[in-house]
Protein backbone atom coordinates (compact mmCIF):
# COMPACT_ATOMS: atom_id res chain seq x y z
CA UNK A 1 0.00 0.00 0.00
CA UNK A 2 1.36 3.21 -0.93
CA UNK A 3 0.54 6.61 1.64
CA UNK A 4 -0.99 9.89 -0.36
CA UNK A 5 2.55 11.46 -0.40
CA UNK A 6 4.46 7.72 -1.63
CA UNK A 7 1.66 8.30 -4.23
CA UNK A 8 1.51 11.87 -5.47
CA UNK A 9 5.54 11.38 -5.61
CA UNK A 10 5.12 8.33 -8.00
CA UNK A 11 2.18 9.32 -9.79
CA UNK A 12 2.87 13.03 -10.68
CA UNK A 13 -0.27 14.33 -9.06
CA UNK A 14 -0.04 16.50 -5.98
CA UNK A 15 -1.52 15.26 -2.60
CA UNK A 16 -4.39 18.19 -2.96
CA UNK A 17 -4.99 16.74 -6.53
CA UNK A 18 -5.28 13.30 -5.30
CA UNK A 19 -7.61 14.53 -2.28
CA UNK A 20 -9.71 16.33 -5.03
CA UNK A 21 -9.75 13.09 -7.59
CA UNK A 22 -10.99 11.25 -4.48
CA UNK A 23 -13.74 13.31 -3.49
CA UNK A 24 -14.96 13.78 -7.05
CA UNK A 25 -15.12 9.88 -7.54
CA UNK A 26 -12.69 9.61 -9.90
CA UNK A 27 -10.08 8.24 -7.97
CA UNK A 28 -10.55 6.82 -4.35
CA UNK A 29 -8.07 5.14 -1.98
CA UNK A 30 -8.01 1.43 -1.40
CA UNK A 31 -8.10 2.26 2.57
CA UNK A 32 -8.89 5.19 4.65
CA UNK A 33 -7.69 4.88 7.92
CA UNK A 34 -10.35 5.78 10.13
CA UNK A 35 -8.96 6.81 13.36
CA UNK A 36 -6.39 8.55 11.48
CA UNK A 37 -8.21 9.81 8.53
CA UNK A 38 -5.03 8.87 6.71
CA UNK A 39 -5.41 7.65 2.70
CA UNK A 40 -3.68 4.78 1.03
CA UNK A 41 -3.75 3.14 -2.11
CA UNK A 42 -3.19 -0.30 -3.66
CA UNK A 43 -0.43 -1.06 -5.89
CA UNK A 44 -2.65 -1.48 -8.72
CA UNK A 45 -3.92 1.71 -8.26
CA UNK A 46 -0.68 3.40 -9.09
CA UNK A 47 -1.26 2.68 -12.96
CA UNK A 48 -4.28 4.62 -12.75
CA UNK A 49 -3.08 7.73 -11.29
CA UNK A 50 -0.18 7.96 -13.93
CA UNK A 51 -2.54 7.33 -16.72
CA UNK A 52 -5.20 10.35 -14.70
CA UNK A 53 -2.43 12.77 -14.59
CA UNK A 54 -1.62 12.13 -18.83
CA UNK A 55 -5.10 12.52 -19.18
CA UNK A 56 -5.55 15.90 -17.12
CA UNK A 57 -2.28 17.43 -18.91
CA UNK A 58 -4.34 17.39 -22.38
CA UNK A 59 -7.12 18.36 -20.81
CA UNK A 60 -9.59 15.30 -21.05
CA UNK A 61 -12.44 16.74 -19.01
CA UNK A 62 -13.40 14.74 -15.83
CA UNK A 63 -16.86 13.22 -17.18
CA UNK A 64 -14.26 11.61 -19.75
CA UNK A 65 -11.66 10.93 -17.77
CA UNK A 66 -14.25 8.59 -15.46
CA UNK A 67 -15.50 6.41 -18.27
CA UNK A 68 -11.59 6.04 -19.59
CA UNK A 69 -10.38 4.99 -16.18
CA UNK A 70 -13.77 2.36 -15.65
CA UNK A 71 -12.86 1.39 -18.95
CA UNK A 72 -9.06 0.86 -18.26
CA UNK A 73 -10.19 -0.84 -14.98
CA UNK A 74 -12.93 -3.47 -17.12
CA UNK A 75 -10.22 -4.03 -20.09
CA UNK A 76 -13.32 -2.12 -22.31
CA UNK A 77 -9.96 -1.01 -24.57
CA UNK A 78 -13.25 0.20 -27.15
CA UNK A 79 -14.75 2.16 -25.06
CA UNK A 80 -11.06 3.67 -24.24
CA UNK A 81 -9.83 4.28 -27.43
CA UNK A 82 -13.22 5.79 -28.56
CA UNK A 83 -12.75 8.54 -25.60
CA UNK A 84 -9.41 8.96 -26.47
CA UNK A 85 -10.37 9.51 -30.15
CA UNK A 86 -12.86 11.79 -29.55
CA UNK A 87 -10.61 14.06 -27.10
CA UNK A 88 -7.88 14.02 -29.89
CA UNK A 89 -11.08 15.50 -32.26
CA UNK A 90 -11.64 18.08 -30.16
CA UNK A 91 -7.73 19.07 -29.41
CA UNK A 92 -7.58 19.38 -33.36
CA UNK A 93 -10.26 21.62 -33.78
CA UNK A 94 -9.71 23.63 -31.10
CA UNK A 95 -5.86 23.82 -32.51
CA UNK A 96 -7.39 25.13 -36.12
CA UNK A 97 -9.62 27.23 -33.96
CA UNK A 98 -6.85 29.01 -32.24
CA UNK A 99 -4.43 29.31 -35.43
CA UNK A 100 -7.41 30.83 -37.63
CA UNK A 101 -7.77 33.22 -34.61
CA UNK A 102 -3.72 34.02 -34.54
CA UNK A 103 -3.97 34.46 -38.24
CA UNK A 104 -6.47 37.18 -38.49
CA UNK A 105 -4.48 38.83 -35.31
CA UNK A 106 -1.06 39.11 -37.59
CA UNK A 107 -3.43 40.39 -39.85
CA UNK A 108 -4.84 43.36 -37.27
CA UNK A 109 -1.13 44.00 -36.72
CA UNK A 110 -0.04 44.36 -40.19
CA UNK A 111 -2.29 47.06 -40.49
CA UNK A 112 -1.60 49.04 -37.50
CA UNK A 113 1.47 50.51 -35.77
CA UNK A 114 2.86 47.07 -33.71
CA UNK A 115 4.44 48.62 -30.10
CA UNK A 116 6.43 45.27 -30.33
CA UNK A 117 8.75 45.60 -33.66
CA UNK A 118 11.66 47.41 -34.33
CA UNK A 119 11.01 51.36 -33.98
CA UNK A 120 13.58 54.28 -35.55
CA UNK A 121 16.27 55.19 -32.97
CA UNK A 122 16.71 58.29 -32.72
CA UNK A 123 16.95 61.46 -29.84
CA UNK A 124 19.43 62.18 -27.51
CA UNK A 125 19.53 62.11 -23.94
CA UNK A 126 21.92 63.36 -21.69
CA UNK A 127 21.44 62.79 -17.56
CA UNK A 128 23.51 62.98 -14.47
CA UNK A 129 22.77 60.61 -11.93
CA UNK A 130 23.76 59.60 -8.02
CA UNK A 131 25.62 56.61 -8.66
CA UNK A 132 24.66 54.79 -5.74
CA UNK A 133 20.92 55.34 -6.69
CA UNK A 134 21.34 54.06 -10.13
CA UNK A 135 23.36 51.18 -9.05
CA UNK A 136 20.38 50.07 -6.28
CA UNK A 137 17.47 50.56 -9.07
CA UNK A 138 19.47 48.36 -11.62
CA UNK A 139 19.90 45.97 -8.71
CA UNK A 140 15.96 46.05 -7.92
CA UNK A 141 14.79 44.91 -11.47
CA UNK A 142 17.99 43.15 -13.36
CA UNK A 143 16.66 39.65 -12.29
CA UNK A 144 13.78 40.11 -14.16
CA UNK A 145 14.87 40.17 -17.07
CA UNK A 146 14.08 38.52 -20.16
CA UNK A 147 16.41 35.46 -21.60
CA UNK A 148 13.82 34.47 -23.95
CA UNK A 149 15.79 34.35 -28.22
CA UNK A 150 12.20 34.92 -29.56
CA UNK A 151 11.37 37.86 -27.39
CA UNK A 152 14.48 40.07 -27.91
CA UNK A 153 12.51 43.27 -26.93
CA UNK A 154 12.52 41.87 -22.98
CA UNK A 155 16.27 40.96 -22.92
CA UNK A 156 17.31 43.85 -21.51
CA UNK A 157 16.52 47.13 -19.23
CA UNK A 158 14.27 50.11 -19.94
CA UNK A 159 15.30 52.75 -19.73
CA UNK A 160 11.78 55.09 -19.19
CA UNK A 161 13.02 59.02 -18.83
CA UNK A 162 10.52 61.69 -18.03
CA UNK A 163 11.10 65.15 -15.99
CA UNK A 164 13.22 64.74 -13.25
CA UNK A 165 12.94 61.00 -12.78
CA UNK A 166 14.32 58.03 -14.56
CA UNK A 167 12.33 54.33 -14.00
CA UNK A 168 13.83 51.02 -15.09
CA UNK A 169 12.26 48.16 -15.70
CA UNK A 170 12.50 44.36 -16.54
CA UNK A 171 10.16 41.68 -17.39
CA UNK A 172 10.42 38.24 -18.62
CA UNK A 173 6.40 37.69 -18.66
CA UNK A 174 6.52 35.94 -15.21
CA UNK A 175 7.47 38.59 -13.46
CA UNK A 176 8.13 42.05 -13.49
CA UNK A 177 10.64 44.74 -11.81
CA UNK A 178 9.92 48.56 -11.56
CA UNK A 179 12.43 50.96 -9.93
CA UNK A 180 12.71 54.94 -9.84
CA UNK A 181 15.15 57.10 -9.23
CA UNK A 182 15.77 61.06 -9.51
CA UNK A 183 18.04 61.88 -12.45
CA UNK A 184 18.67 65.61 -13.96
CA UNK A 185 19.70 67.28 -17.35
CA UNK A 186 16.60 66.32 -19.60
CA UNK A 187 14.42 69.16 -20.71
CA UNK A 188 12.89 67.15 -23.15
CA UNK A 189 9.66 64.89 -23.96
CA UNK A 190 9.83 61.16 -22.47
CA UNK A 191 12.29 58.83 -24.10
CA UNK A 192 11.82 55.23 -23.83
CA UNK A 193 15.58 53.24 -24.27
CA UNK A 194 16.00 49.25 -23.69
CA UNK A 195 19.59 48.75 -22.99
CA UNK A 196 20.67 45.32 -23.34
CA UNK A 197 21.32 42.82 -20.47
CA UNK A 198 25.07 42.63 -20.55
CA UNK A 199 25.47 46.24 -21.39
CA UNK A 200 23.80 47.12 -18.44
CA UNK A 201 25.99 44.87 -16.20
CA UNK A 202 28.64 46.31 -17.71
CA UNK A 203 27.19 49.77 -16.18
CA UNK A 204 26.62 48.13 -13.47
CA UNK A 205 30.46 47.54 -12.58
CA UNK A 206 31.38 50.77 -13.09
CA UNK A 207 28.77 52.35 -10.49
CA UNK A 208 30.92 51.65 -6.88
CA UNK A 209 31.73 54.94 -5.80
CA UNK A 210 29.53 58.02 -4.68
CA UNK A 211 30.22 60.25 -7.65
CA UNK A 212 27.18 60.94 -10.20
CA UNK A 213 27.12 59.01 -13.13
CA UNK A 214 26.41 60.33 -16.75
CA UNK A 215 23.48 58.63 -18.79
CA UNK A 216 23.85 59.18 -22.40
CA UNK A 217 22.13 58.76 -25.75
CA UNK A 218 22.68 59.61 -29.07
CA UNK A 219 20.93 57.55 -31.63
CA UNK A 220 21.44 53.80 -31.38
CA UNK A 221 24.12 53.86 -29.32
CA UNK A 222 24.17 54.44 -25.11
CA UNK A 223 27.06 55.48 -22.80
CA UNK A 224 27.50 56.02 -19.06
CA UNK A 225 30.13 57.46 -17.77
CA UNK A 226 31.39 56.99 -14.27
CA UNK A 227 34.41 59.10 -13.03
CA UNK A 228 37.03 57.80 -15.62
CA UNK A 229 35.22 54.96 -16.79
CA UNK A 230 33.03 54.23 -19.33
CA UNK A 231 30.38 51.86 -20.64
CA UNK A 232 28.84 52.04 -24.20
CA UNK A 233 27.03 49.96 -26.52
CA UNK A 234 24.08 49.85 -28.96
CA UNK A 235 20.74 49.40 -27.54
CA UNK A 236 18.07 47.01 -28.64
CA UNK A 237 15.82 47.76 -31.87
CA UNK A 238 12.71 47.27 -30.33
CA UNK A 239 10.02 48.68 -28.16
CA UNK A 240 9.31 47.73 -24.66
CA UNK A 241 5.74 47.05 -23.96
CA UNK A 242 3.87 49.24 -21.85
CA UNK A 243 4.73 48.10 -18.70
CA UNK A 244 2.31 51.29 -16.63
CA UNK A 245 -0.66 48.99 -18.45
CA UNK A 246 0.68 45.89 -16.32
CA UNK A 247 0.95 48.01 -12.68
CA UNK A 248 -2.43 49.02 -12.63
CA UNK A 249 -3.67 46.42 -10.27
CA UNK A 250 -7.12 46.38 -7.98
CA UNK A 251 -6.32 46.84 -4.37
CA UNK A 252 -5.45 43.60 -2.61
CA UNK A 253 -4.52 42.40 0.99
CA UNK A 254 -1.06 43.51 2.05
CA UNK A 255 0.96 41.87 5.15
CA UNK A 256 4.30 43.27 6.18
CA UNK A 257 7.25 40.09 6.44
CA UNK A 258 10.34 39.92 7.87
CA UNK A 259 12.42 38.66 5.06
CA UNK A 260 14.68 36.56 7.02
CA UNK A 261 11.59 34.46 8.48
CA UNK A 262 9.85 34.36 4.71
CA UNK A 263 13.22 33.43 3.26
CA UNK A 264 13.77 30.44 5.42
CA UNK A 265 10.36 29.41 5.46
CA UNK A 266 10.76 29.38 1.49
CA UNK A 267 13.94 27.20 1.60
CA UNK A 268 12.83 24.91 4.21
CA UNK A 269 9.47 24.49 3.37
CA UNK A 270 7.04 22.40 1.24
CA UNK A 271 7.04 23.10 -1.99
CA UNK A 272 5.32 21.07 -5.30
CA UNK A 273 7.54 20.21 -8.71
CA UNK A 274 5.79 21.63 -11.58
CA UNK A 275 6.86 21.58 -15.46
CA UNK A 276 8.66 24.89 -16.00
CA UNK A 277 8.30 26.99 -19.08
CA UNK A 278 11.60 29.18 -18.78
CA UNK A 279 14.44 28.14 -21.52
CA UNK A 280 16.91 26.54 -19.81
CA UNK A 281 15.32 25.44 -17.08
CA UNK A 282 13.19 21.57 -17.08
CA UNK A 283 11.57 21.70 -13.76
CA UNK A 284 10.64 24.58 -11.12
CA UNK A 285 9.92 24.58 -7.53
CA UNK A 286 6.16 25.94 -6.56
CA UNK A 287 6.10 27.55 -3.15
CA UNK A 288 2.32 28.03 -2.17
CA UNK A 289 1.70 30.87 0.17
CA UNK A 290 -1.46 32.11 2.34
CA UNK A 291 -2.48 35.13 4.89
CA UNK A 292 -3.66 34.27 8.29
CA UNK A 293 -5.86 37.39 9.73
CA UNK A 294 -3.86 39.96 7.06
CA UNK A 295 -1.20 39.45 9.68
CA UNK A 296 0.95 36.78 8.59
CA UNK A 297 1.98 34.93 5.42
CA UNK A 298 1.85 31.09 5.54
CA UNK A 299 4.06 28.67 2.97
CA UNK A 300 1.96 26.16 2.94
CA UNK A 301 2.07 22.30 2.29
CA UNK A 302 -0.70 20.62 -0.05
CA UNK A 303 -3.13 20.10 1.69
CA UNK A 304 -6.49 21.72 2.60
CA UNK A 305 -6.27 25.10 4.84
CA UNK A 306 -6.62 22.96 8.06
CA UNK A 307 -4.24 20.26 7.14
CA UNK A 308 -1.67 22.86 5.69
CA UNK A 309 1.63 22.20 7.38
CA UNK A 310 4.05 25.50 6.97
CA UNK A 311 5.87 28.20 8.16
CA UNK A 312 4.18 31.69 9.23
CA UNK A 313 6.34 34.75 9.07
CA UNK A 314 5.14 38.45 9.71
CA UNK A 315 5.38 41.04 12.45
CA UNK A 316 1.59 41.32 13.34
CA UNK A 317 0.77 45.00 12.27
CA UNK A 318 -2.75 44.77 10.73
CA UNK A 319 -2.74 46.52 7.42
CA UNK A 320 -6.13 45.94 4.64
CA UNK A 321 -7.80 43.14 4.20
CA UNK A 322 -10.97 41.50 5.17
CA UNK A 323 -8.76 39.19 7.92
CA UNK A 324 -9.21 35.04 8.32
CA UNK A 325 -7.54 32.79 6.30
CA UNK A 326 -6.76 33.79 2.43
CA UNK A 327 -6.76 31.63 -0.69
CA UNK A 328 -4.18 29.50 -1.26
CA UNK A 329 -1.39 31.38 -4.65
CA UNK A 330 1.42 29.22 -6.18
CA UNK A 331 4.37 31.42 -7.11
CA UNK A 332 7.57 30.15 -8.51
CA UNK A 333 9.92 29.75 -5.18
CA UNK A 334 13.37 30.72 -6.79
CA UNK A 335 11.72 34.15 -8.64
CA UNK A 336 10.28 35.13 -4.90
CA UNK A 337 13.45 34.13 -3.54
CA UNK A 338 15.37 36.50 -5.85
CA UNK A 339 12.07 38.84 -5.68
CA UNK A 340 12.94 39.37 -2.12
CA UNK A 341 16.76 39.63 -2.29
CA UNK A 342 16.36 42.47 -4.78
CA UNK A 343 13.61 44.58 -2.59
CA UNK A 344 16.69 44.94 -0.24
CA UNK A 345 15.04 45.55 2.92
CA UNK A 346 14.42 43.74 6.02
CA UNK A 347 10.92 43.99 5.84
CA UNK A 348 8.91 43.83 2.60
CA UNK A 349 5.12 44.16 2.10
CA UNK A 350 3.93 41.25 0.21
CA UNK A 351 0.47 42.50 -1.28
CA UNK A 352 -1.75 39.38 -2.77
CA UNK A 353 -4.65 40.41 -5.52
CA UNK A 354 -8.01 39.88 -4.95
CA UNK A 355 -8.00 36.51 -6.26
CA UNK A 356 -5.81 33.81 -6.66
CA UNK A 357 -5.02 34.56 -10.87
CA UNK A 358 -3.77 37.92 -9.46
CA UNK A 359 0.13 39.18 -9.39
CA UNK A 360 1.79 38.70 -6.03
CA UNK A 361 3.50 42.12 -5.85
CA UNK A 362 6.62 42.46 -3.33
CA UNK A 363 7.06 46.07 -2.01
CA UNK A 364 9.09 48.39 -0.22
CA UNK A 365 7.58 50.18 2.84
CA UNK A 366 9.75 52.99 2.29
CA UNK A 367 9.81 53.82 -1.35
CA UNK A 368 6.56 53.33 -3.60
CA UNK A 369 8.51 53.59 -6.52
CA UNK A 370 10.34 49.80 -6.27
CA UNK A 371 8.35 47.38 -6.81
CA UNK A 372 8.39 43.42 -8.80
CA UNK A 373 5.11 41.41 -9.41
CA UNK A 374 5.70 37.44 -10.10
CA UNK A 375 3.10 36.00 -12.18
CA UNK A 376 0.84 32.79 -10.22
CA UNK A 377 1.55 29.53 -10.93
CA UNK A 378 -1.61 27.39 -11.58
CA UNK A 379 -2.76 25.24 -8.62
CA UNK A 380 -3.90 21.97 -10.17
CA UNK A 381 -7.25 20.99 -8.49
Amino acid sequence: MRSIGEMARDSGLGVSALRFYDRAGVLGPAWVDPASGYRWYAPEQLDEARLLARLRRVGMPLADIRLVLAGWSGEDADLVRGLLQAHLRRLEQGLAEARSEFSTIRELLDHRENPMTASPLTGTVHLSLPAPALAAALDAVRFAAGRDPELPMLGGVLFDIEGDALRVVATDRYRLAVARTDADGHGGSREQVVVPAPLVDAMRALLSGDESARFAVEGDRVTLEAGERQASGQRLAHDFPDYRRLVQLPPGRRVVVEVPALREALVNGPVRVAEDREPGRSARDISVLTTVDDKTVLVCGDGAPDEDTGTGTGNGDRDTGTGGLGYHVGVDRGFLLEALAAGDRDRLVLEFGPAPTAPLAIRRADDEGAFSLLMPVRLDD
